[in-house]
């Protein structure tokens, strides 16, 4: 959504209800209403995009009764759209952006839906593969996705080269990174061949292109990586480039993974 060219409401400063009855934290509201994840929703707050009856709201400790208040996004009155919960197998060159000015093919795309705004729950880098969530329930996404939550996510990576089991303890120990110490919860071989090696990693954080990172850090190119898991999701026998909905087992147990 682009914010309108014009506003016909000053911004008005509303002051924070109490937190008693229907009210709810106004981004809450909007990543409910399938805006996108949490932190995506303060940013349209703190961008002045967001009113409530008619007056433009800047400040996160609002709360809001989305029963008895209106609330608009660009002048768009907000509705609760039916959730939806999909899984796609992503194709290296397939970014999970939602929006991407290069017009390259997104994820989303992927999705034979006729949900609006629906997103990607995290992301895999444009030339990584495999399982990616996609859905319009911001409140998942957001348990999914912060570290304080820790979901685990499942990959297969082809490393050039043999790592000794040295460097396989020192990714479980942690490999330090600009932002922090980054490690693998889980490491294994699973095959060695002539000049790489097949591992099965598992991590609970999300820093930006971590598995590279690290795995270059301990002297190892990652030549493909695959994420096969979400949690209890697994991407099975999906085609690349294919999306099936999740099961309503699936959905449950992604939010009780999202509640430990």
């Amino acid at each position: 959504m682009r914010p309108p060219h014009h506003r016909k409401h000053p911004t008005v400063p509303v002051k924070p209800a109490a937190a008693s009855g229907g009210f709810q934290r106004l981004q809450k509201v909007l990543a409910a209403a399938g805006l996108g994840s949490r932190r995506q929703c303060e940013e349209l707050i703190t961008a002045g995009r967001v009113e409530i009856d008619r007056r433009i709201v800047t400040e996160l400790g609002t709360r809001v009764d989305p029963e008895q208040q209106e609330v608009r996004v660009d002048g768009v009155p907000l509705r609760r759209p039916k959730l939806a919960y999909y899984a796609v197998n992503k194709p290296s060159g397939v970014v999970s952006t939602s929006r991407d000015p290069s017009g390259r093919p997104r994820v989303v795309d992927l999705v034979p839906s006729r949900h609006e705004r629906l997103f990607a729950i995290g992301r895999l880098d444009l030339h990584s593969e495999g399982l990616i969530l996609v859905t319009n329930d911001g409140e998942l996404a957001n348990r999914l996705t912060h570290p304080r939550y820790g979901v685990a996510k499942t990959y297969r990576v082809i490393v050039a080269g043999s790592p000794s089991r040295e460097v396989l303890d020192q990714l479980r120990r942690g490999v330090h990174l600009a932002e922090g110490v980054a490690r693998a919860e889980r490491v294994a071989v699973k095959s060695r061949h002539t000049g790489s090696t097949l591992l099965e990693m598992v991590l609970r954080e999300g820093k930006n292109r971590e598995i590279r990172r690290i795995l270059a850090r301990v002297g190892h190119k990652v030549l493909r990586l695959t994420r096969i898991a979400v949690g209890p999701v697994r991407l099975g026998d999906l085609p690349p480039g294919a999306s099936r909905r999740l099961t309503h087992d699936e959905i449950k147990a992604l939010k009780q993974a999202g509640m430990r």
